[in-house]
């Protein structure tokens, strides 16, 4: 019987026991690790022109403390409240919205 690709995927995560969660807002970049029993957590600013930045910082912050390599990481989670942040605070692009 072949394998499915769920079960594939959770063997996958089961070799790598570390997962990401990252939450990128409008000031402060969230970003926790969890490695096996410990959670290791890091705060960066968001960079507006890159947010890539803070959650960069952030991966590499987490892994350092935990002593362990961004490629043994086996799943990532990723939120972010950038575009209802724009939305509150009116900035962005104006829209309309025919129907």
């Amino acid at each position: 019987m072949p394998i499915s690709r769920r079960t594939k995927q959770a063997l996958r995560l089961k070799r790598h026991s570390h997962r990401i969660a990252v939450d990128i807002g409008g000031t402060f970049t969230d970003v926790a690790l969890e490695s096996g029993e410990s959670l290791v957590t890091a705060k960066t600013l968001t960079t507006s022109e890159n947010p890539v930045q803070g959650v960069l910082d952030g991966i590499e912050i987490v892994c350092e403390q935990a002593s362990i390599e961004p490629g043994q990481v086996g799943g990532v989670i990723h939120g972010t409240t950038l575009a209802t942040n724009a939305l509150i605070e009116r900035k962005g692009a104006s829209v309309g919205f025919l129907t």
